[in-house]
Formats: structure tokens, sequence, C-alpha cells
């Protein structure tokens, strides 16, 4: 099989099985990566030795990060059990230490800072709506304008990760700002749509966040999923039960929301340092 009959099946097999539209892609442009790098060395039978070969390659000259090698070896195993029929090859059988690494979270006040600096109405909203409801960017432009229920106050988060449907709360707030917005932009189909319609670009949600964030002078490493943390972590700071939370999230495991206990506040505050008992002359 070549290069391109293989990414067909692939595609083909992994979109039966119900795998996400992000995931797909994602799967497909790492599978891609390998295939060129096994044709470019002209490899006829791939070994065990190749793989590790190019495993090697991707953390020591790709720089490639804890997740993306996750996700390499997700894809080629995907690629030899489910499109080859094969075992999955012992090279893959790699077990990574996990970075022990904290979210970066901004304050309220820095929220504020940011949706403040945001003058664009649209712009505004999309950064805010996100906040509010601690959505992931693809969530964000996969919402549909049915899915605001402002009778019951709630947001219908469709097919998030992993496929899941879940209710997270709709602000007063934002459902203010929400029917300014429609007046002004009168959305079709999504709540954010591009200037022709249809879904908004991600890249766009990326470069307003990044220009709101220069403009505060804010010199935290932050990203728009920095707001989806912060809100994880003030309802945390708010006394907020952690089940709620990993709900709210839509996590699987309660060992993903855990990691905002590390952050928050809440516990922290409350405890008195020893320095506090010391009588310093």
């Amino acid at each position: 099989m070549d290069k391109q009959e293989i990414l067909h099946k692939f595609s083909k097999h992994i979109t039966l099985e119900n795998y996400s539209g992000q995931t797909i892609k994602n799967y497909l442009s790492a599978l891609k990566l390998f295939l060129e790098y096994i044709q470019n060395l002209h490899i006829k039978e791939v070994t065990d030795k190749d793989i590790k070969d190019y495993l090697y390659y991707c953390k020591s000259e790709k720089k490639y990060s804890y997740s993306s090698m996750k996700l390499v070896i997700a894809a080629i195993s995907y690629l030899y059990k489910k499109v080859f029929n094969k075992p999955v090859p012992d090279a893959l059988n790699v077990k990574f230490r996990k970075p022990s690494t904290l979210p970066t979270v901004l304050s309220p006040k820095e929220i504020s800072k940011i949706l403040s600096v945001t003058t664009n109405l649209k712009h505004k909203t999309i950064l805010l709506l996100i906040y509010s409801a601690g959505l992931r960017l693809s969530e964000l432009l996969n919402l549909r304008i049915g899915d605001i229920d402002s009778e019951s106050m709630k947001i219908h988060v469709k097919q998030g990760k992993g496929k899941k449907d879940r209710y997270v709360m709709l602000s007063e707030n934002v459902l203010k700002m929400l029917r300014e917005y429609y007046k002004v932009y009168k959305p079709k189909e999504f709540i954010i749509e591009g200037q022709k319609g249809g879904k908004y670009s991600p890249k766009s949600v990326q470069s307003i966040f990044n220009a709101s964030l220069k403009k505060t002078g804010i010199k935290k490493k932050a990203t728009v999923h920095t707001l989806r943390h912060s809100f994880a972590t003030h309802l945390l700071d708010d006394g907020t039960d952690i089940r709620y939370i990993q709900e709210l999230l839509g996590h699987k495991r309660l060992a993903s929301t855990q990691i905002y206990n590390h952050v928050s506040s809440y516990s922290t505050n409350k405890i008195k340092s020893p320095a506090d008992n010391l009588i310093i002359k």
C-alpha cells in the first residue's frame, strides 16, 4: 500500500468507529508525518528499530511534548491494530513519565481586565462565553443557537471531548451580552460565525485572545484554554465541590479535575504559615 492508500483506509476506519472530527484530524496528521519519515528513508518493511528511531527523532529533534508523543504512539498503534490487522509493535510499548506541570490561571481581576480591553462586541462575547462556562475552544465553535436555553439558564454542550454531551450554566451577564450580540450580528446557525457564515476560525479566537492579553500587559503565558483553567480554579476558590466542577468541565476522570487543587487558593489561604507565629524584631 502506498501512503495515500494507507491514509484513506485509516481515515475510513476511524470515521466508522465514530471518533470525533478533531481526533481524526490529529491522528491523520501524526500518521502522515510518520509515513513521510519512512518514505524518505526508503524503508520497504518497517521494523521495531525503525519505529524506535522515529520516536527518538520526534522527541530529540522535533522536541515533541508529552501529549504529542502519546498522540504519535496512539496513531501508529491504531494503524497496526485496526488497519493492518497486525499486533502492535513492541517498540510502541513506551511508558512516558508525565511531566508534573500546573496550568496557568488568570485571576478574576485579570479576566476582567482582558474583557475590558476587548472593545469589539463579537470578540468580547467569544472570550466571556469561554470563561463563563469553562468551554473548550472546539465546544465554543460548535455551539448552535438552539443550544442556549434562556428559560433554564443552561448551555447544552453537544458532543464535547469523548463524544459526550453535558449542560453548563448560562451566566446572566452572558445572556445579556448574547442578546446584544444577536441584534448586531444576526447569526443563522452557529452562535459564533465567520463573516460569510459557517464556523468561526479557531486561529481567529487565539488571535483575539492574544491581542487582548497583550493590551493588558499581563505577562503570564496564557492561551484561550487558560480561560477554562481559570473558570475551574475560580469555582474551586469559591468552595464549589470538585465533583460538580468535574461534571461542568466534562472530565471523564476525577483525577483530571483534581489538578486544580494545586492552583486554587481556597485551601492555601486558610492555612497559616508558621512564619506568622514568629516574633521578629
